[in-house]
């Protein structure tokens, strides 16, 4: 897979995934299980949502 999520937008993802993650481990709502994705794509550096839109938040050196 293109890395296509740049370094900012990977650690406010994997951010945001870790606090979703842990206010569902602390029982403030199933929904809140929603953080897996942002924490995956942000480990990973690819997103295929970016991929279909066309964007792209990684430099190209």
């Amino acid at each position: 897979m293109t890395k296509n999520v740049g370094n900012i937008d990977r650690i406010v993802r994997v951010v945001i995934g870790v606090l979703l993650i842990i206010g569902a481990l602390m029982g403030y709502g199933w929904w809140m299980w929603i953080g897996v994705v942002p924490l995956a794509t942000g480990l990973m550096g690819s997103c295929l949502l970016y991929s279909l839109l066309g964007i792209n938040t990684c430099k190209t050196g």
